[in-house]
Order: C-alpha cells, then structure tokens, then sequence
C-alpha cells in the first residue's frame, strides 16, 4: 500500500530555517572580525557560580549535577557546595594570576545565599550574566510564560541586589529553554542569550522586544561534559582545550577573529588534582599570543562595532 501524496506535502516548507527567530547564515559568508588590538582570539571564560537545592524536584528532567540519590543526597549536595566554598578561589587564583577575566554565570540563590562570592567576583573585574534562579529552576515548553517571565524576573532581582550592576548575559539552566525564553529575557533587559548552540561567533536574533544576540557558549568545551558526562582525564581535558583553540587561531589567521569560549563548573575544575589541567592550558594560548581576553558583554560590543 502506498503512502497518499498529501502525506509528503508540508505546508510550511519555504527556502531558509523553519523559524524566524534569525536569517539562514554560513560563517565562511560572513565579514571577518578584527578583535581589538588586533588579536587574533577573543578567550571568553565562563566559570558557573551555582546552587542545587537539597529537594531537587527534577522536573521535567533532571539536570547534569542534579541530586542523584533518595533525599537527603547530601553526598552530591556537598560536593555541589564544595565549588562555591573550596574550587572558585582556585579557579579565580588561576584566572587572575595570568592577568585574565572571566564572566561569572550566576544563579540568583547563589547571590542570596553567598554574597561574599559576588563581592569577590565585583573585586576581580568580572561580569556577572544570569543563570537562573537556581539549578531546579528549569524553562521549558510546558512552563506558561507568566511563571517563566517571573523566574526571570526573581533571578535579576537577587543579581541587581547583590552587584548593583547592570546585567546583561542570560544562560538558563542546563541550557533548557521554552519557545519564550528569548522573547522572555529580553523583554528583561537583556542584550545576550548564551543557550543556542550552533555557531561558533555572536550573531543576531528576532526578539518580540527587539534584536537579541546570541553568543557561543560551547556545550563541548566544557568540564562538566568532558570530566563528569564523557568520563574523559584531566589530561585529555587539556588537549581538548588546547585543540579548540588551535584550530579557532589558526582560522583566525585565515578568515579574520574567532571566540574562544571555555564553561567552567568550580565543583569541578576547583578540585585539586584537575585545576592544574585548566591552567596549562591557558597558558598554552597565552604562549601564542594574539589572545584577547574579555568579557562576554564587552566581546558582543566589540563585536556589534564590527558589523
């Protein structure tokens, strides 16, 4: 029996993406970016500042890092709380030392319950992008938009209160997101999204509030997937990085600027044995030179100039 001809047809087949959230686009296509002081990498490093609740309700998935074990899981809970208390200030030792900056992503609890880290993170210089509410504070598709826009709006709340600076960046929890989420937060202000996962340079996006620009947060370079999700050493984590980064400078030499963007979880990369693996790798891009390290807000305007 064959199948009938209307079965084959989609109506909402058209030339480009089935959204329209942004126009269909190669990066080979597009203008070369000349980063300041004409360095040939803009190093974008992301440490995550997080909270997991006890009574993780895991809905409607859990997320990496969540609570495994039946309540009270205080085994992963403290190991959780052990990036907040113990393995940022390696991780900021490290990033300071070499004269760099990062962009802190924090949840809103970990303003509320830590204040002492975001005065730390306003000390060294660094930006501070929303992360949500906290870890069991998902977005997703069967959240309404009211009970998304207040999560939002609860999470720059608890930042605004602890900084008493502008935020600019948003990275939701585990990266989940409903259809709303961009209209969402930048209806909240926000310049940048750091969810979407498909390019390797800042481009625009359609918001209903206006442009939005999403920015490569890669879910690869990352030590929550190469250390806990893959399994992989501290060894092979720092080749990765390092591989990431010479083949982005070395296309960079050909095409014009790249970012180079390294996610951070301090319960992670903080711990003693893996924290040197992080730090040869820096210090193998600053070997190369032609490295501009920045924040992600100050990456995006270089950027938006550029255009």
């Amino acid at each position: 029996m064959s199948l009938p001809r209307e079965h084959l047809e989609y109506r909402h087949r058209r030339h480009g993406m089935d959204h329209d959230r942004y126009a269909w686009s190669i990066l080979p296509r597009r203008k070369a970016i000349e980063w300041p002081n004409n360095a040939r990498i803009a190093l974008w490093i992301v440490p995550a500042l997080e909270w997991f609740p006890l009574d993780m309700k895991g809905k409607p998935f859990r997320v990496p890092g969540g609570m495994v074990t039946a309540y009270p899981d205080l085994r992963h809970y403290t190991s959780r709380d052990y990036g907040n208390r113990v393995g940022i200030f390696r991780l900021m030792k490290a990033v300071a030392q070499r004269g760099l900056v990062a962009s802190a992503a924090v949840n809103g609890a970990v303003a509320a319950r830590y204040p002492s880290l975001l005065e730390k993170v306003e000390k060294l210089g660094w930006e501070v992008v929303a992360h949500g509410r906290d870890m069991d504070g998902l977005h997703y598709g069967g959240l309404s938009n009211d009970a998304e826009a207040e999560l939002v709006a609860t999470t720059l709340r608890q930042l605004r209160a602890a900084t008493g600076t502008p935020i600019r960046g948003w990275l939701s929890p585990a990266r989940s997101e409903s259809f709303a989420t961009p209209d969402i937060v930048a209806a909240a202000g926000l310049s940048y999204l750091c969810d979407w996962a498909n390019d390797d340079m800042p481009y625009a996006m359609r918001s209903a509030s206006g442009t939005l620009y999403c920015m490569p947060h890669s879910p690869d370079i990352d030590d929550s997937a190469i250390l806990v999700q893959n399994h992989h050493g501290e060894e092979e984590f720092r080749q990765q990085v390092i591989d990431q980064f010479d083949w982005l400078y070395d296309e960079a030499g050909r095409f014009g600027g790249r970012l180079m963007a390294v996610s951070l979880h301090p319960w992670i990369i903080g711990q003693p044995y893996r924290i040197g693996a992080l730090e040869k790798a820096l210090d193998h891009m600053l070997r190369r030179g032609s490295v501009w390290c920045a924040t992600g807000s100050d990456i995006l305007d270089a950027w938006i100039a550029r255009q």
